[in-house]
């Protein structure tokens, strides 16, 4: 018998103009989630998954496309969707009960009733003993517990989780992550179908039935991946580790050729390629990671693992390795190219030479390059790039693309910068920017 549908998204695009710029968060969603399902909302961080949720509740309203809930189209706030946020969202001057009642006061439920099943709910999520405590008082795997019990105490159709276990430490989220799965399984909440926002590839197939994958620049679905597992989920298993990787080989995609790869400059036709927000010394650790494998090659999912690194950061730095040229992507494996196992056997001094000849290349640095060989003194105010660069970007990714360029080009000795002054130089004889 085929499933009803709950959720149904047709075309939904979401837009933002900021000035005369016109900024697409998501463009052109088609998703469904059915009665019955757990389905993981999966990609980089960016990428609009958040949005979509916010969407979906009737928070926001799309630019274009439908949304639909029981076939009936969403206008306003869907009163049997929840969400639950990563910041937990309590308020600090009351108890856990009257966290918990609060949702039930705003629907107009008589006192006795909201107490009742505020308890019941307390009870069901192991906060039994606890109702008279403050929020400062629990620990974050506590305080999510009380979020999760409030948004059912409306018994919701839909919940929505939008990264419920990323502001938890590993132990608590894998505890937390195990004990909702048992609710869900066991059919101890009123919810017809849960969808879950995350960045985790492993988290998303260890709990969802299917995991819809999307990219950004702009937010798309790229994958609608099922995931045929029984509970509980063997995080070893071959099986597991196949979906896992088969995710990490959609998300890393494949090294296009370098026009592809790099974009364009601001100013010019085409999209201008924002800088991975990581850090040098990662990305030099990885590469040099990558000269212990045969062949210089390495499955994404396994190096997660091994380096207990976060899989939407570990995606950043293959994004920056494949960016500078210094490794390939393809099927969700990375590999070093020749320039690349140069660069991490190199002394420092020559690693930031290689550094350097490589952003010059990117037209980011092109750009800003030519800009300071332009000013009346090679140099410019972290504001005028920074209006320049909010042309491209959102402000808050416009705030992020500076301080990465200061970082980088710092690194390469391609810029000084003046936290003081706020002054941005080019460093003696550095030429303008040109391709390299």
């Amino acid at each position: 018998m085929k499933a009803s549908a709950l959720v149904k998204l047709r075309g939904v695009t979401q837009s933002y103009q900021i000035g005369r710029k016109v900024f697409v968060a998501v463009d052109g969603v088609n998703m469904t989630v059915n009665e019955g399902e757990f389905v993981a909302l999966l990609g980089p961080s960016g990428c609009g998954k958040s949005t979509l949720l916010r969407i979906i509740t009737g928070l926001q309203k799309p630019s274009q496309g439908t949304v639909l809930y029981r076939g009936e189209p969403v206008t306003g706030v869907n009163p049997r969707a929840t969400i639950v946020f990563q910041t937990f969202a309590l308020f600090p001057w009351l108890t856990v009960q009257q966290n918990v009642e609060i949702a039930l006061k705003a629907r107009g439920v008589a006192p006795e009733e909201r107490k009742t099943r505020a308890l019941e709910l307390l009870d069901r999520v192991g906060l039994d003993g606890f109702e008279t405590a403050f929020p400062r008082e629990l620990s974050g795997g506590m305080r999510q517990k009380v979020g999760f019990a409030r948004a059912m105490a409306v018994n919701p159709e839909l919940l929505c989780l939008d990264e419920p276990f990323s502001a938890l430490d590993v132990l608590s989220a894998e505890s937390l992550r195990g004990e909702l799965l048992e609710l869900w399984l066991g059919g101890g909440i009123p919810t017809r179908a849960i969808l879950m926002v995350t960045h985790n590839i492993e988290e998303a197939v260890f709990m969802a039935d299917r995991v819809i994958v999307m990219d950004k620049d702009p937010g798309r679905v790229v994958a609608d991946v099922n995931v045929v597992l029984p509970h509980p989920r063997q995080h070893k298993s071959p099986e597991f580790a196949a979906i896992v990787d088969q995710v990490y080989a959609t998300l890393a995609g494949q090294t296009q050729p370098e026009h592809l790869e790099v974009g364009t400059a601001p100013g010019e036709p085409g999209r201008t390629r924002a800088l991975p927000d990581i850090a040098i010394d990662d990305l030099t650790g990885v590469l040099e990671r990558l000269t212990e494998e045969p062949g210089r090659t390495a499955d994404i999912f396994r190096l997660s693992s091994e380096l207990q690194v976060d899989s939407d950061y570990l995606l950043r730095l293959t994004e920056a390795a494949e960016l500078l040229g210094f490794a390939t992507l393809a099927q969700g494996d990375i590999s070093l190219t020749p320039l690349g196992e140069t660069f991490a056997e190199a002394s420092i001094l020559a690693r930031k030479e290689i550094f350097a000849t490589r952003i010059r290349r990117l037209p980011l640095f092109s750009w800003l390059l030519k800009m300071l060989s332009a000013a009346e003194k090679p140099q410019l105010e972290r504001s005028v790039i920074h209006a320049a660069l909010e042309l491209e970007f959102p402000p808050e990714e416009a705030r992020r693309q500076l301080d990465l360029i200061i970082q980088w080009g710092r690194y390469a000795e391609l810029f000084e910068y003046d936290d003081g002054s706020e002054i941005l130089s080019r460093e003696p004889g550095v030429p303008a920017g040109t391709s390299v």
